[in-house]
């Protein structure tokens, strides 16, 4: 799932708009733009979504800075979202109820926040060389929130990252589709997380390990020594506690995955 922000001239909000308190409109998407992730949102991309939310009779997230976590960033819904030539226009309602959500009110109203964003996936998309300028043509996308934003909430890193991606697969001659360069992100996370977790373990048996070579490095007893009462000298030297417990972790990571040591 990916998130667009579009800065926003005017939200228009309450009374003062011709709307009931707590309400606003704004665009939510422009067409035929470019941002700055390369891609351009094109008339219809929203038609099928926005019949499939208004067939399963749902009202639409109004979220503040797409936090799908918390229930108080849940600021309120979307009372009707349409496209018209100029992009994806909606009206909301904020849940004056909520704090978080008159607070935001508030600051829609005075100017201080004037920016939306939206959470989608990429059904259908292509890349598309028009005047000699190469952008990623958005067809299709599956809405799944609104979001107010604050100002200058565009996530830099992503946004970076995302380019970064398509240049390359671009010089390439390879495009990376948006569904893939999803599970890709998802498998680097996770191969991320993994690694760690192993590296820690590794790095636990490798303390034990030097703690082995120091015990190998020290000189033999002579062979005639006498033994002390009770000792073996067949018997293998006990785990220490750190090894088999790292041993452990290390065996739990690979059968997690499906592997083997």
């Amino acid at each position: 799932m990916k998130t667009k922000t579009t800065a926003v001239v005017q939200v228009k909000a309450g009374p003062d708009a011709g709307l009931a308190e707590g309400q606003f409109t704004a665009y939510a998407s422009v067409f035929g733009n470019k941002d700055s992730y390369g891609d351009v949102v094109v008339p219809g991309a929203f038609a099928n979504t926005l019949a499939e939310w208004e067939a399963k009779d749902a009202v639409i997230p109004l979220l503040f800075g797409h936090r799908m976590d918390d229930p108080d960033f849940n600021i309120g819904h979307l009372l009707d979202a349409k496209e018209d030539e100029h992009g994806l226009l909606v009206k909301g309602e904020f849940d004056l109820e909520n704090p978080k959500a008159a607070q935001t009110y508030r600051l829609v109203k005075t100017g201080r926040i004037n920016q939306l964003s939206f959470a989608y996936d990429v059904i259908e998309g292509a890349w598309v060389k028009k005047d000699g300028e190469e952008f990623y043509e958005l067809r299709e996308l599956a809405l799944f929130e609104v979001s107010i934003v604050p100002i200058g909430a565009n996530q830099e890193t992503e946004v970076l990252a995302v380019k970064l991606a398509r240049e390359v697969a671009g010089k390439a001659g390879r495009v990376i589709s948006a569904k893939n360069e999803t599970a890709l992100r998802e498998a680097l996370t996770s191969l991320e997380a993994s690694a760690q977790e192993i590296k820690s373990v590794l790095a636990a048996l490798g303390d034990e390990t030097t703690e082995d070579d120091q015990e190998k490095a020290a000189p033999a007893a002579p062979a005639n020594a006498e033994e002390p009462s009770g000792a073996k000298a067949e018997e293998p030297r006990t785990r220490g506690p750190a090894r088999a417990l790292a041993e452990l972790q290390l065996l739990t990571l690979t059968e997690g995955e499906g592997g083997s040591l």
